[in-house]
């Protein structure tokens, strides 16, 4: 990932509408995962809507500074 949230951001607008693996750490030796899609990217946070089957979360948003300091990591699905 790049070494900014301006250069984090401008990558992130290139992948709108793309399919993405989103893992987070939810605490303590806790990591959640969710698919999803990339939908909207906003000047501090941007937003995937989830494709999950068991969740209740039908989005989730996170800031580019989780990115940045690596408490979420993403993957983006290349074989579309």
């Amino acid at each position: 990932m790049p070494n900014s949230i301006v250069e984090i951001k401008k990558k992130l607008d290139e992948r709108i509408g793309k399919h993405v693996l989103v893992k987070a750490q939810a605490g303590r030796k806790r990591i959640t995962t969710h698919h999803g899609i990339l939908s909207k990217t906003y000047p501090a946070v941007f937003i995937i809507h989830l494709n999950d089957e068991q969740g209740t979360l039908d989005r989730v948003s996170y800031s580019y500074t989780d990115l940045l300091t690596q408490n979420i990591s993403i993957d983006f699905d290349e074989a579309e």
